[in-house]
């Protein structure tokens, strides 16, 4: 029997089977939502007067498969119920009537984002996504709106680094042209948040018709998605209640890069001197910019 889809139903559904203890922790995180998304077990531990311990067993009493599957169908809630003009109101709100005051509420966002970054993220998880990205024939990158820009820089970075990548960031029958270039040994990378939509549903379908392996970055979409793809990278676009805040992904993106460079250091080394090469016929004279290689040359004193 399938768990009930909300976390409002999961807890009418088991209220009677579980602990007090594990009642009062449910009891919080129903009442601290945004607190639950960013904050690690033991920090709500400590904010409910329990333990760390407790607070995991009281999820997974709930149905969910730990602590990552209950924030992502807390976002999930969040993000369904509020509009964005609902969450530039609660942004605002947090800001305050002083404007200066962004910078810190903004920096505060992205430093627990960062933290949930790193707690979410784990070790197999990245080396999972950078041996994919190495090993592809040709990677592609799905995002639109926002997440067009990120696919495009993503594309951008993984070509210099002499990796072949395409960013698809059209929508309707303009995608279609890029689909046509799907084939077996293909990577399909997509940041995607909210809903399955049309687009997302045809690239997944032509996707497993041409064998290509599948990445997902969200903060909504793991759980219903996670029989679709290959592996889940859980990345938070900033609290779930508010704007939505981009630092986590980029920080994600960088350390997939550096990771894939040092996977493939000579072929992404080779493929900057050649960038370099190029550069330099362009500008009509010796440009003597930096690569990966005069920077380790600098640093060892050679």
């Amino acid at each position: 029997m399938e768990p009930p889809a909300t976390f409002n139903d999961r807890l009418k559904a088991c209220a009677d089977r579980i602990s007090p203890a594990e009642q009062r922790v449910a009891r919080f995180f129903q009442e601290n939502r945004e607190e639950v998304l960013i904050a690690s077990a033991s920090a709500l531990a400590r904010q409910a007067g329990t333990s760390d311990a407790t607070v995991v067993r009281t999820a997974k009493a709930l149905g969910f498969s730990g602590m990552e599957e209950l924030r992502r169908t807390l976002a999930r809630e969040l993000r369904e119920n509020l509009s964005p003009a609902s969450r530039m109101a609660r942004t605002l709100s947090e800001v305050g009537d002083d404007p200066g005051s962004a910078l810190e509420v903004t920096l505060d966002i992205h430093q627990k984002s960062l933290e949930g970054l790193r707690r979410d993220i784990t070790p197999d998880r990245f080396q999972s996504a950078i041996r994919a990205i190495a090993g592809a024939r040709r990677v592609f990158i799905f995002g639109i709106g926002p997440s067009a820009a990120m696919a495009d820089y993503f594309k951008v970075q993984l070509g210099r680094f002499g990796i072949d990548a395409l960013s698809l960031t059209q929508t309707g029958l303009l995608l279609a042209d890029s689909v046509q270039k799907f084939k077996q040994g293909d990577l399909l990378m997509i940041f995607a948040y909210g809903r399955v939509y049309r687009e997302l549903r045809v690239l997944l379908d032509q996707a497993d018709r041409r064998g290509l392996a599948k990445i997902l970055f969200s903060d909504t979409l793991g759980a219903k998605l996670r029989g679709r793809v290959d592996l889940v990278l859980p990345v938070a676009r900033g609290r779930a209640d508010m704007l939505s805040m981009h630092t986590a992904t980029l920080a994600l993106i960088e350390a997939l890069l550096v990771g894939v460079a040092s996977e493939r250091p000579k072929e992404t080394i080779a493929s900057l001197e050649a960038l370099n090469k190029v550069r330099t016929a362009l500008a009509g004279k010796e440009m003597g910019l930096p690569t990966m290689q005069s920077g380790a040359r600098g640093k060892s004193g050679v």
